[in-house]
């Protein structure tokens, strides 16, 4: 109402839009129990339907978006898909790394999960993104699983007991990823986007560019 008043009508129409995008509902976690309890809180709205995971702090530059390309996938097999990326062999003690039986077509049959490995444990290089499209049977895996040594209820664990259900699939998304939880990863993606907005590449172009020069003269000082 403010952008109307004020005749702000290009930022009124970004606005606008974002809010059309979607009906958003919302159920708030009450206490910092882990994925697996706030996936347990959302169950309401879901029901008993296949749904997705998105975690906030990945974040998937790509042609196709990223879930778009995983829910492909699960139409092809029907099943729970882990939306995974290879990563260096030494930062696998930081995530969750697929062990995979076979590959099928450009996706991989899930025979394990491992949380955080060391580099020799390590089954591969696969690891979760924070892309998820799971079967409504994990909800009643997560209620089956007893929290950790932090009280959290890990979605790992959960999706382990679910491989002794049904089949679950890994599919390494196309696409350039950013880790924003991570403070360099943060500044890589905020400087990637907008160099991709024609408002802002040209000015900080010129910004990264005259930095770049004042610190080099000032390194030869």
């Amino acid at each position: 109402m403010q952008l109307k008043i004020t005749g702000k009508y290009n930022m009124l129409k970004v606005v606008q839009n974002i809010s059309n995008l979607a009906d958003i509902h919302y159920v708030r976690q009450k206490e910092p129990l882990g994925l697996g309890h706030a996936i347990l809180c959302a169950r309401k709205f879901i029901g008993n339907e296949p749904f997705a995971v998105l975690l906030g702090d990945d974040i998937i530059d790509s042609e196709t978006p990223a879930l778009r390309q995983m829910i492909n996938k699960y139409q092809e097999v029907q099943s729970s898909i882990l939306g995974c990326k290879e990563v260096p062999r030494l930062d696998v003690v930081k995530y969750g790394i697929v062990n995979y039986s076979y590959r099928y077509q450009d996706m991989y049959k899930v025979q394990s999960l491992v949380e955080k490995p060391s580099v020799e444990a390590a089954p591969s290089t696969q690891a979760i993104v924070g892309r998820y499209i799971l079967s409504p049977m994990i909800f009643e895996m997560l209620e089956r699983i007893t929290p950790d040594a932090k009280g959290e209820i890990q979605l790992t664990e959960a999706i382990d007991l679910l491989l002794s259900r049904e089949p679950i699939f890994s599919y390494l998304i196309q696409g350039k990823r950013y880790d924003v939880g991570d403070k360099f990863g943060f500044l890589q993606a905020s400087i990637d986007f907008a160099l991709k907005r024609p408002d802002l590449k040209k000015q900080l172009e010129q910004y990264l560019l005259d930095s770049l020069m004042k610190a080099n003269k000032e390194a030869d000082l």
